[in-house]
């Protein structure tokens, strides 16, 4: 175990959660100790909500660890980490926090754990402000796994805001090394697809809306392939009422992108169904191989593999620079962003490059 324990800042840049989740899994990876202060500093409730404690609990008890300072509302934590261990946890919200979020932090750590685990993540699968479980399942694993890691995720039950009651299973091999990914040839969209789902009490007819207005968008700028958006009534899998869209389109290099939206009370179907179709043509005009949204997702994993990664992106978002910053502030990896040149880009097309320092050297 470290002597000295490194500091975090918690409110710089994107200033949320993110910065907590990517200090204590990398914390967690590295054995040591880590402070983070100013957590959430800037957002209209300050400190830890009960998604980011639960997260923290689940870092803890994986690297069979001590956490200070964690009861929601806090805004400064100390993470002491041990040897992280395989096995069985349980980690649950109590309430629609993302269960994408808490395998955000978990992740990382299991990958490195001394056997595999197994973690049962409990919460909201589809909520607000955080990667829809469709999306982490359909986009972030296949692309993940490019870097020579496996984990498999069970969707038992679909919770919604604001009850939660969501749960997915997820379970992860450990790895020697992360493999460098190459990410830069785009191609072309071969195929277009998503779900458009109702649950609870709510009418079929919403998904049927959601479906038709996003299909509609979609081919004023993509005409020549086919759309298969199903309309999905949720029964038994699903907890609460909600509804929402996730549309998806391959590439014939094997890249993925996404658009999503959810529904909110008073807000008419088929707008749900053209922000999502939006968003994802947004994510293809750029002519990156990732979306906004993966492209933070992926930094910590081109950090710890071994070598050099390379990722053709879009407009770098706030969300990935600080992803950048807090994995160059605790590991030795280090990251040059440029502007693509070749004849395929256009004004928004970027190269993130990245010298990975591998698991075992990523300590300062």
């Amino acid at each position: 175990m470290a002597a000295t324990t490194l500091e975090m800042d918690g409110s710089v840049m994107e200033g949320g959660g993110q910065i907590l989740r990517l200090s204590a899994a990398l914390s967690c990876i590295q054995g040591g100790s880590i402070k983070i202060n100013k957590i959430r500093a800037g957002r209209s409730t300050p400190g830890l909500r009960p998604q980011h404690l639960s997260g923290l609990e689940l870092v803890r008890d994986m690297c069979d660890g001590n956490l200070e300072g964690a009861v929601v509302g806090s805004t400064e934590i100390t993470l002491t980490a041990r040897k992280i261990k395989c096995g069985n946890y349980i980690a649950d919200t109590q309430t629609a926090g993302s269960v994408g979020l808490l395998l955000q932090v978990s992740l990382p750590c299991a990958l490195f754990a001394d056997g595999p685990s197994e973690l049962c993540l409990k919460g909201g699968t589809n909520a607000e402000m955080a990667p829809q479980i469709d999306y982490t399942i359909k986009v972030f694993k296949p692309i993940a796994e490019k870097f020579g890691m496996h984990f498999d995720c069970d969707l038992r039950m679909r919770g919604y805001y604001p009850k939660g009651g969501g749960e997915v299973v997820v379970k992860i091999n450990p790895v020697k090394e992360l493999s460098p990914i190459s990410l830069t040839e785009r191609g072309n969209i071969t195929k277009i697809y998503g779900r458009a789902f109702v649950a609870g009490v709510l009418p079929f007819k919403l998904a049927k809306d959601m479906s038709t207005a996003a299909v509609r968008t979609i081919r004023k700028e993509i005409k020549d392939l086919y759309i298969n958006i199903q309309s999905l009534q949720e029964k038994d899998k699903a907890c609460g009422n909600g509804n929402g869209i996730i549309i998806i389109a391959e590439s014939s290099t094997g890249c993925i992108f996404a658009g999503s939206s959810l529904g909110k009370k008073g807000v008419y179907a088929d707008k749900v169904g053209i922000e999502a179709a939006e968003m994802l043509l947004r994510n293809i005009r750029h002519n990156g191989c990732v979306d906004e949204f993966l492209q933070d997702q992926l930094i910590i994993f081109m950090a710890l593999a071994k070598g050099t990664s390379r990722m053709r992106t879009g407009p770098i978002t706030l969300h990935t620079q600080t992803a950048i910053h807090v994995a160059e502030q605790l590991t030795k990896a280090k990251f040059v962003i440029r502007k693509a040149d070749d004849e395929q880009a256009n004004s928004d097309t970027y190269i993130i490059e990245c010298q990975g320092v591998g698991a075992a050297n990523a300590h300062l």
